[in-house]
């Protein structure tokens, strides 16, 4: 059956958002004297602010707060336009709703940056609905699980839909897990192959051609 109800990831999924994202980390880092290369900062594109800077440098929990506003500093004042949308995403969306499909982005940004970033390239017509974190993280504790599950709320309240999550990383498929929906993994974003396949992807995409195959299952 057709998948009715698609939710985007935003970042690596809808748009290229390395530049801003990196440029974001370093400064954030930067902070507590840490420099990191641009190349190992693109693991951390899409995984939660807090859960980056817990457990992969270690920062103390006051230190955290201080590393994500530092981030958010960077990103609001310049980070947000150093990103692109990918090639013929505005073309995939708009094929997708013209098939009759409901679209919703679910990302771990706050829902106030991810508004902002659907707004300044052109994206935010194409969503009936926006989830995303708290500025505290509270949403984003359990990953991707309560942020999928409101926009699901939102828009599906009986859950009488067919739902997809599609995303670039491990989060938005044990997301899609948690609340009980299938997953589609895109290749062009910065997930691997190996990350998807350990997250249980329903279907991965290669394409955006192959992406709207899925979600309307015609293969």
């Amino acid at each position: 059956m057709p998948y009715d109800l698609c939710l985007f990831d935003i970042d690596g999924t809808l748009t290229d958002p390395k530049p801003g994202i990196v440029g974001a980390y370093q400064y954030a880092l930067s902070q507590f004297g840490i420099s990191e290369e641009p190349d190992r900062l693109t693991m951390f594109i899409g995984p939660p602010l807090r859960e980056v800077f817990r457990e992969f440098y270690e920062l103390a929990e006051c230190d955290v707060e201080r590393a994500v506003a530092r981030f958010r500093e960077y990103y609001a004042k310049k980070g947000m336009h150093e990103n692109s949308v990918y090639p013929g995403i505005p073309d995939t969306l708009q094929a997708l709703i013209d098939n009759g499909r409901t679209l919703a982005a679910a990302t771990n940004k706050t829902k106030a940056v991810a508004e902002a970033t659907l707004g300044h390239f052109g994206l935010a017509g194409y969503f009936a609905y926006v989830s995303g974190d708290e500025a505290d993280g509270s949403l984003s504790k359990c990953g991707k699980r309560d942020i999928i599950r409101i926009a699901l709320d939102a828009l599906d309240p009986g859950r009488k839909m067919a739902a997809v999550m599609i995303g670039d990383r491990k989060h938005d498929i044990a997301g899609a897990a948690g609340n009980g929906i299938d997953s589609i993994a895109v290749t062009w974003g910065y997930g691997a192959q190996d990350e998807f396949a350990g997250a249980g992807a329903t279907w991965i995409a290669n394409s955006q051609g192959e992406l709207r195959r899925l979600v309307m299952r015609k293969f």
